[in-house]
């Protein structure tokens, strides 16, 4: 199936749109997951090898984001340190809790989210001219950007709605510097969760590897998006990827 090029173009088109979507919102592998099981792959498989196009969009995203100056490189680490390790007590969650819990789980968080961004838009979209803090200067952001881990780690799906939430909310970034450290979280998580599919030699790399030159073209796109687009349309937008994500949920057996 990886030589026709009907389904060739198919993953690269989803990828690019993913990318796009990834970059402003999430909710992309909504598109991917189904793109890789149409092509035979199983749902482990398709779910493994739809990191490797998560891991190239960001790093890209991030790489074009600080291009671009939008991204806050001297609090980077002090971000990645306490959402990393809620990604590791998320993981360990998820392999003792019933696999049951993941679709209320991601349900309830979609929906606190579109709920939010309407009654209270100013906690994922700061108002213009809104002062950005600095970790040191929100000690509280350590704890919800550990909570994002865990969710990170526990359900993965929609996990960058959780990490704009998390950013814009405790540290004040607009949207665009929100994504651009999003992609970053996005990329360390994906890293250490691609590296144990590597392990369980779960990835199948051709079809993993095309959809990823469509998410890198997204990813691009998207960043150039994000940067043109006023903070009202990258508010609305975000909005209706969420309502899309929380439909997406329900409707998964």
């Amino acid at each position: 199936m990886y030589q026709s090029p009907a389904l060739i173009g198919l993953l690269v088109v989803v990828g690019l749109l993913a990318g796009i979507i990834n970059t402003l919102a999430g909710g992309g592998s909504n598109l991917t997951l189904p793109a890789l099981m149409l092509m035979g792959l199983p749902a482990d498989v398709a779910n493994a090898t739809n990191r490797v196009g998560v891991l190239m969009q960001s790093l890209t995203a991030a790489k074009d984001f600080d291009r671009h100056g939008q991204l806050a490189r001297q609090d980077l680490f002090g971000i990645l340190k306490p959402t990393l390790l809620g990604s590791l007590l998320g993981a360990v969650i998820a392999a003792f809790a019933p696999s049951e819990w993941l679709k209320p789980a991601l349900l309830l968080a979609m929906v606190s989210m579109a709920f939010i961004i309407l009654v209270r838009p100013s906690v994922v979209a700061p108002p213009l001219g809104t002062q950005a803090l600095s970790m040191k200067e929100a000690p509280y952001a350590r704890w919800t950007l550990f909570l994002a881990g865990v969710y990170g780690g526990f359900v993965q799906a929609g996990v960058g709605f959780i990490l704009i939430a998390a950013l814009a909310g405790s540290l004040r970034y607009d949207l665009v510097k929100t994504n651009a450290i999003k992609m970053v979280c996005t990329a360390a998580l994906t890293v250490a969760a691609l590296a144990v599919f590597i392990w369980q030699d779960l990835v199948a790399w051709v079809p993993g590897l095309i959809l990823a030159v469509g998410t890198i073209m997204g990813a691009k796109i998207g960043v150039r998006i994000a940067i043109k687009t006023s903070p009202k349309g990258l508010k609305w937008f975000l909005f209706v990827m969420t309502l899309v994500a929380s439909v997406a949920a329900l409707l998964k057996g």
